[in-house]
């Protein structure tokens, strides 16, 4: 028999770490296919990918977890460090680590349903923004003209809003945005009549409605979506979602909150007997408080009048018109006095004109024009023949001192391209175009040669 027929030692397998790492999670995921584990979220880190890696602990023991994005877009709430919960999922190995971990597939609070949650944490995030905050909210406008509303078609919601308005007040329009009020798509396409309202600027009033319902069939009115949107409206707006005891996100922030839908249109516009009725009531306070203010003011007229400083007024105001009556007939009787001192001298004048020759005094005029004629022509004959000798002096001098005198013996005037005299040789050279003035005439020439 040979060596090995008595070897009764098993055969090992050696496994490659890999392989072993293989196995186990075979192994995990066979046994630990479904789950549910209960523990404190610790460490959580949200990645880019929208995935979140956190770890699920208690007293004694921890173990890592993760929830991918497809899972974690569906949680209704936020999970945070701290936070009991109750996960749903299978085991597996991450090899890279070689640690087994828990694949979530299902989160909830422990001891607190997720929409609950999810309700408490937007509301707290959004009340740190101040957007609960009255000072921020727009009023209502008295008498609105066009009113949209953003519910169902379907449903006693928007009948009943229509007819309290139509019979608070007929003239009013109505505008329905038709949207779901509850389920998948509801709260984008709440978000979208909001945005559509506020963007056209058709409406004056938009309402928020829908029936009661539980917390999930409110839901879409809890979405942080709806209520940037809400809060983003430049146009006021009335939340009226549910019943007087139900709360949503959207009643805190909007404008003002309704307890019922039909509520909302009671508080949009009121009755027209009431506006008539508050005209009346101010009309009639407005009739008192006038005659109030005209009782005030005649009493106070009346003690003016009485007090003693209008005697002073009215004594002195007389004294000066006596005064002013004075100086009326003062200056009447100095006018009439000038008026017949200047009527006196005019009949004077008058008479002296009468008396006086005007032949002779028109002759002796025309004399004397005569002789002051005759004066003129002499002295304008003498001045001429003064300029004439001193023209004559002034020309013989000038064709004195002419160049052209001087050219006519035989001289010239060289001048350079640009026109200026040359006196000097040095201030040309070769090859410069010169001109040369003579008595009757130009030369154009090039200097060809310098001394």
């Amino acid at each position: 028999m040979g060596q090995n027929a008595f070897d009764f030692q098993p055969e090992r397998k050696i496994y490659t770490v890999s392989e072993l790492s293989l196995e186990i999670r075979k192994q995990l995921e066979r046994n630990f296919l479904d789950v549910w584990v209960t523990g404190e979220i610790s460490n959580l880190r949200p990645a880019a990918s929208g995935h979140l890696y956190f770890t699920l602990k208690d007293a004694n023991a921890q173990i890592r977890a993760v929830c991918f994005r497809n899972q974690a877009r569906y949680l209704k709430f936020k999970p945070e460090d701290g936070l009991a919960v109750i996960g749903r999922g299978r085991l597996s190995v991450y090899d890279a680590r070689g640690e087994y971990q828990l694949l979530v597939e299902f989160l909830e609070p422990a001891g607190l349903g997720a929409l609950q949650l999810a309700f408490d944490q937007l509301k707290t995030k959004l009340a740190a923004e101040g957007l609960f905050e009255s000072g921020r909210k727009k009023p209502l406008p008295l008498l609105p003209r066009t009113v949209g509303v953003v519910t169902s078609p379907a449903g006693a919601v928007i009948n009943d809003i229509v007819r309290i308005l139509r019979r608070r007040f007929q003239n009013i329009n109505v505008l329905l945005y038709p949207v779901r009020v509850q389920g998948e798509g509801a709260a984008r396409e709440i978000t979208n009549g909001v945005e559509y309202f506020d963007r056209h600027g058709n409406v004056e009033v938009i309402i928020v409605a829908r029936g009661g319902g539980s917390l999930e069939d409110l839901w879409a009115f809890n979405e942080e979506s709806v209520a940037r949107a809400i809060v983003k409206s430049r146009v006021p707006l009335i939340s009226a979602v549910g019943h007087e005891t139900d709360f949503t996100i959207a009643d805190f922030v909007a404008d003002l909150r309704a307890p019922t839908p039909s509520a909302a249109a009671e508080l949009v516009v009121r009755r027209k007997e009431d506006f008539e009725t508050d005209i009346q009531n101010r009309v009639h306070r407005l009739s008192q408080l006038m005659r109030l203010r005209l009782s005030e003011a005649s009493r106070h007229l009346m003690e003016l009048r009485m007090h003693r400083v209008f005697e002073t007024v009215l004594a002195r105001l007389r004294e000066r018109a006596q005064r002013l009556a004075d100086l009326v007939v003062a200056l009447d009787r100095s006018l009439r006095s000038r008026l017949g001192d200047a009527r006196h001298a005019w009949v004077q004048a008058s008479s002296g004109v009468l008396r006086y020759e005007i032949r002779q005094f028109l002759g002796w005029k025309q004399a004397r024009l005569a002789e002051l004629s005759r004066q003129l022509d002499v002295e304008c004959r003498r001045r001429l023949g003064d300029r004439q000798n001193r023209l004559a002096q002034l020309q013989a001098l000038l064709r004195e001192r002419s160049p052209l005198v001087i050219l006519s013996r035989g001289y010239s005037i060289t001048r350079d391209a640009s026109g200026k005299i040359i006196r000097d040789a040095a201030h040309v050279s070769l090859r410069d175009e010169i001109w040369i003035s003579l008595a009757n005439g130009e030369l154009g020439a090039s200097v060809r040669e310098k001394k």
